[in-house]
């Protein structure tokens, strides 16, 4: 899925010329977090966000750092009435073929909430996390004939898939919907793992969890053996 297929194309934006005050009301009337700033020719100028107001002298929480070009830069963010002064001009965006898994990953690097899509430099589309839930929301586990094999041999090539559990031995088993899971894993992390890798084949009505951690299960062979 690319970035296209989920943007958003009728975008509120301002323009770096407008007023803070504008700008925060848009915000609140739209429910956003943050607004593409846009010049007359539609160009991409930067972002305004609720985090370019949080340092803000209506707040009394303006900062004054060490440096004194910083200190400058933050005075202006924080008593500045135009959105060219406080807005983010180094603005991450993407294009409308930028797959949605490399927004994700753009999205959680930079912690950013909102990301503008521009074609040739150009406000073309903006895309949030709220539109990328939707894909969550949207996802169909595949559907599997019915029967305990079936849903078995399901299970196991998901298990096979998934190369994290190449020191797992497990074995699987399945009854009216509900999947047994034994054998050993090498930790906890394991465990869960494959359970949830179970858990996640279509039909599966439960799972029940008889696997061992390796060390628990070697203590516990051990701790037969001299009990014989």
């Amino acid at each position: 899925m690319l970035t296209k297929d989920l943007m958003t194309s009728k975008v509120v934006t301002v323009g770096p010329g407008n007023s803070i005050w504008h700008a925060a009301q848009k915000m609140l009337d739209h429910d956003v977090s943050g607004l593409p700033v846009v010049d007359d020719s539609g160009r991409l100028a930067g972002m305004l966000t609720q985090g370019d107001l949080l340092h803000r002298i209506e707040l009394g929480t303006e900062t004054a750092p060490a440096a004194p070009e910083q200190r400058l830069g933050a005075y202006v963010k924080a008593h500045s009435w135009n959105v060219g002064d406080v807005m983010t001009a180094a603005v991450i965006s993407a294009k409308e073929d930028t797959p949605i898994h490399a927004v994700a990953t753009l999205m959680d690097r930079h912690r950013i909430r909102r990301m503008p899509v521009v074609r040739d430099g150009k406000l073309v589309g903006i895309i949030s996390r709220k539109d990328l839930l939707r894909v969550i929301a949207a996802a169909r586990r595949e559907t599997i004939p019915p029967g305990n094999d079936a849903m078995r041999r399901a299970i196991l090539a998901r298990l096979a898939e998934n190369t994290d559990l190449q020191g797992a031995h497990l074995t699987v088993t399945v009854s009216g919907g509900v999947v047994h899971l034994g054998g050993t894993v090498c930790s906890d992390a394991e465990r869960k793992a494959a359970r949830v890798t179970a858990e996640s084949v279509r039909g599966v009505e439960g799972v029940c969890d008889h696997m061992q951690i390796l060390d628990s299960a070697r203590r516990s062979s051990t701790s037969k053996l001299s009990d014989q």
